[in-house]
C-alpha cells in the first residue's frame, strides 16, 4: 500500500510538470470598474481569463471607496477597464499614474459619443429644464456638462466597448484570437437579436404612460429606443434639491398622463417618495448597474431585457402606486 502511494505521488508530480511545460500558463487578469464592464468582458473573454469588478453589488460608482484588496487586484491585472472619471471618479488620481497608466482602458473619451473611436455624435434625449433646476456640484456626478457617462445603457455604444475589449484581448500574449473573433460575432448577433425584441416589447407600451426617470442614467437607454421621457427628476442624486425645483416637478408629475417614475435601488427612497406623497404616480424599479445580472456571454442581453421589462412594469395593468 505504501508503494502504491508513493507511486501515485510521483505520477501526480509529472503530469503536473507535463501541463506547464505545455505551454499553459496564469490566467488574463482583467480588472472592471463596475458589473455592467464585466458583463461586456464576459462577452468576448474566454474562460481562462480572470475578472475583478471593483464596485460592489449596492454601491454606486460615484461615491465608492476603494478597498485596500482592490488595490492589489489592480496592481496584477492585465489590463483594466473603466468609462472614465465622469462616472469612477474614485479611481481618476490612481488609473492617471504610472502604474497603471498603460493597463488602463477609458471606454469613453471627452466629447466623444463612442467609446475609443470618433464616430460622431448622436442626438440623445433633452432633458426637462424645468426638471432639471438647481446646480450640481458634487464632485464625481456633475452631469451636466459634457456627455452622459452611462454610456454601457445604449447597446450602440456597449458594442463599440465590446469591439475595444476584444481588440485590447486580442493584443495579449498567448491570446486565442480566433476564439474571441467568434465571441464577437456571436455577441453581434445575439445584441441585434436583443435590440429587435426590445424595440418589439416597448412600441406598444410608450404611447400610454409618461416616463420620468429620478437619475439622469435612463436617458441612454430611452434614446436608443425611442422612448418618450418626459423629464429626469435630478442629475445628481447625492444632492437635495430646492423648494421650487420639487414643486416643479409635482407639478410635471401632476400635469403628465399616467405618470411613471423609474427608481434606482443604489439611491434613497426617502426622497422621491416625499416628492410624490398625494400625487398619482406609478412605480417601477431597474437597476443600472446590472446587479442581480448573472455573469455569463449572454448578460448584457439578459440586462437589456431587465431595462424593458422595467418599462412595461409602468403600463396600467402591470402598475402599484
Amino acid at each position: 500500500m505504501p508503494r502504491l502511494n508513493t507511486i501515485s505521488a510521483t505520477a501526480a508530480l509529472a503530469l503536473t510538470v507535463l501541463v506547464y511545460s505545455s505551454g499553459v500558463s496564469a490566467a488574463t487578469q482583467v480588472v472592471t470598474s463596475t458589473k455592467p464592464l464585466e458583463l461586456l468582458v464576459r462577452a468576448v473573454a474566454g474562460e481562462d481569463v480572470e475578472i475583478t469588478t471593483l464596485v460592489p453589488a449596492g454601491a454606486s460608482p460615484h461615491t465608492y471607496n476603494m478597498r485596500p484588496s482592490q488595490r492589489r487586484a489592480l496592481e496584477n491585472a492585465d489590463v483594466i477597464f473603466w468609462v472614465g472619471p465622469e462616472m469612477e471618479s474614485f479611481l481618476s488620481r490612481l488609473l492617471a499614474g504610472e502604474d497603471f497608466h498603460q493597463r488602463t482602458i477609458m471606454l469613453m473619451q471627452d466629447g466623444d459619443d463612442h467609446p475609443e473611436a470618433n464616430h460622431g455624435h448622436q442626438e440623445h434625449a433633452s432633458h426637462d429644464d424645468d426638471l432639471q433646476s438647481g446646480t450640481h456640484e458634487t464632485a464625481g456626478h456633475d452631469h451636466g456638462e459634457g456627455e452622459d457617462p452611462h454610456i454601457w445603457l445604449d447597446p450602440s455604444l456597449a458594442l463599440e466597448m465590446v469591439r475595444t475589449v476584444h481588440g485590447a484581448l486580442a493584443n495579449m500574449k498567448g491570446a486565442n484570437t480566433q476564439a474571441l473573433n467568434e465571441n464577437l460575432t456571436r455577441f453581434e448577433a445575439n445584441l441585434e437579436k436583443t435590440e429587435r425584441q426590445v424595440r418589439a416589447k416597448l412600441e406598444t407600451a410608450v404611447h400610454d404612460i409618461s416616463l420620468f426617470a429620478y437619475h439622469s442614467a435612463f436617458t441612454r437607454f430611452a434614446s436608443h429606443y425611442d422612448l418618450p421621457l418626459e423629464g429626469v427628476l435630478t442629475l445628481n442624486p447625492e444632492l437635495s434639491p430646492g423648494a421650487r425645483h420639487i414643486s416643479e416637478v409635482q407639478d410635471k408629475l401632476h400635469k403628465a398622463n399616467h405618470p411613471c417614475l423609474l427608481i434606482e435601488p443604489q439611491f434613497n427612497r426617502q426622497w422621491w417618495r416625499s416628492i410624490t406623497r398625494g400625487l398619482e404616480v406609478t412605480f417601477s424599479t431597474w437597476d443600472p448597474l446590472a446587479t442581480d445580472i448573472q455573469v455569463t456571454a449572454d448578460g448584457y442581453n439578459v440586462f437589456q431585457h431587465s431595462i424593458a421589462d422595467a418599462v412595461l412594469k409602468c403600463l396600467p395593468e402591470n402598475t402599484q402606486h
